[in-house]
Parts: structure tokens; C-alpha cells; sequence
């Protein structure tokens, strides 16, 4: 079945009857045995009566048991009918927050051309900045919110399609640790000038930390490094790394299973 459309739960979601079941099962299993029937027709905003004909029909399904001086509690079979309700709901929840939800959020992008509200687009990634074309061709399309001029910033939603990109660039530089020399022969003019061929730079370990702000660089990422590299590559975004030999392991891992290419230096080759 489509997983997640609410066409495919109706006996909770379409159902007032099996929809008060599951909360009246509820109560049950959370307060357990202590709770009558006065008090579940409160919890659940019925009266007693109602409640009572619900509770006679769940014992008679085998899904509640009666105790001594009217206290209930579910049986197994009850706690595999709730189960499977909840099963249900998950599902809609997540048909909501992708069929639904999803489809309402707006991104912000940038017109390439005049564009105006309700205009379908072509989406594409230039410098690691969204943009919007007013043209339907393209492998990922969306509908402008709002309209924008060449140049401006233009609302769009209910994107189709993968966006296409051209993955940044990653240089990985190791600086030796403090045991090895640490900043020793680190020129930090050659430092800085590289750095400044990418548009993000990063640091991880206190001695490459150190090396950046020598050579007055100040580190755009510093925690999450191999995660957070990974993440501006993959928007496109050329990123140098500062990192010393111990850290260095974690973050080739992470560029590999992102297929994503580098290309490695130690700082005294820069």
C-alpha cells in the first residue's frame, strides 16, 4: 500500500468509533489497574454510559478485562490492537510532514530573471547559493511565492526534482602536533593565501586551531568537523581543512562515504 496516506488507516482515522477505542485503551494501559469507568468517561470527555457500552464491546473482543469493583485492564490481544493503531498513525504522520508539510516550505533563492508569483522555475546551486531561472526545463523545478526581479531574492516552494550542483573542492593541510614540533615551520602568509582560495575554512585539534589564528585566519567550523566539511562540499562550497595527523582519519572516512574528492598536504609543503 502507498505508505503513509491517510486512505490506507481509515479504520482509526476515519472512524469516531475506533478513534475513541484507541483512547479509551490508552487510559487503560496508562493508569492500570487503578482506573474505573467513571474515571475513563472523564479522561476521554464521554459519560459513563457511553463509556460503558465502549467497555462492553472491548471485553467482549477480548481486548479488556474487568477486575473486582469495576478496575480494567488491557490484555495482550488489546496491546497488539493499540500496537497496530499506532502503526497507523506514524503513517500519517509521516504522509503528513512529506506529502503535506514539505510541500508548503518555502526556500529562498536568487532570480536569474523577471519572475512572478506562481511561476514555475528551474532551480539550480551556483557558488553554493540556491538560484531560480524562470524557465520549466531542468532537473529540479519549483513554484515561486512571491515575485523578484533579475538579481533579488524570490520565494519558492514545492520543489520537484534534485537540485544539481558541482561539488566543492576539499583541502585537507596537517600541521604537526605539539609532541612533533606543532606550528614549527608553518609559514603562515603561504597559510593565509591558500585559505583564501575557499570559501570555508576549517579547524580540528588544538594545534591547527593555533596555526589559523597565527596566520590570522579565523575557522569557520571548528566542531562536527568531518561532518560539517562534508556538508559544505556537498552544497558546493570549496573548504580548507587545518587538522592534525590524529584527526585526520575521521575526516577522510567521511568525504569517502560522500564520495567526495580531496586532496591532502602537510603545511610544510604548502
Amino acid at each position: 500500500m502507498d505508505q503513509g496516506s491517510p486512505e490506507d488507516s481509515p479504520e482509526l482515522f476515519n472512524s469516531k468509533p475506533s478513534a475513541t477505542r484507541f483512547q479509551i485503551l490508552i487510559r487503560i494501559v496508562k493508569h492500570q489497574p487503578a482506573i474505573n469507568q467513571n474515571e475513563i468517561a472523564d479522561s476521554v470527555g464521554l459519560t459513563p454510559q457511553s463509556v460503558s457500552d465502549y467497555l462492553g464491546e472491548l471485553k467482549s473482543q477480548g481486548y479488556v478485562e474487568k477486575h473486582g469493583r469495576g478496575r480494567y485492564e488491557v490484555t495482550k490481544e488489546g496491546v497488539n490492537w493499540i500496537l497496530s493503531r499506532t502503526q497507523e498513525l506514524e503513517q500519517l504522520v509521516e504522509y503528513v510532514d512529506r506529502e503535506i508539510l514539505r510541500g508548503t516550505e518555502v526556500e529562498s533563492a536568487i532570480a536569474t530573471g523577471r519572475i512572478e508569483e506562481g511561476q514555475q522555475v528551474t532551480l539550480s546551486m551556483r557558488e553554493s547559493r540556491l538560484h531560480a531561472a524562470p524557465e520549466r526545463t531542468g532537473p529540479a523545478t519549483a513554484v515561486a511565492v512571491t515575485s523578484a526581479e533579475t538579481g533579488q531574492v524570490v520565494g519558492v516552494t514545492s520543489v520537484d526534482g534534485m537540485v544539481e550542483y558541482d561539488p566543492g573542492r576539499v583541502t585537507i593541510v596537517t600541521v604537526p602536533e605539539i609532541q612533533n614540533g606543532g606550528r614549527n615551520g608553518v609559514d603562515s602568509d603561504r597559510l593565509a593565501a591558500r585559505a583564501r582560495e575557499h570559501g570555508r575554512v576549517a579547524a580540528s585539534g588544538l594545534e591547527a586551531t593555533v596555526a589559523a589564528e597565527a596566520a590570522g585566519i579565523d575557522p569557520d567550523i571548528t566542531l562536527g568537523v568531518p561532518e560539517s566539511v562534508s556538508e559544505a562540499a556537498i552544497k558546493g562550497i570549496d573548504v580548507f581543512v587545518l587538522t592534525t595527523p590524529g584527526g585526520i582519519t575521521d575526516i577522510i572516512e567521511q568525504l569517502r562515504r560522500e564520495d567526495i574528492t580531496h586532496e591532502m598536504f602537510e603545511v610544510t609543503d604548502l
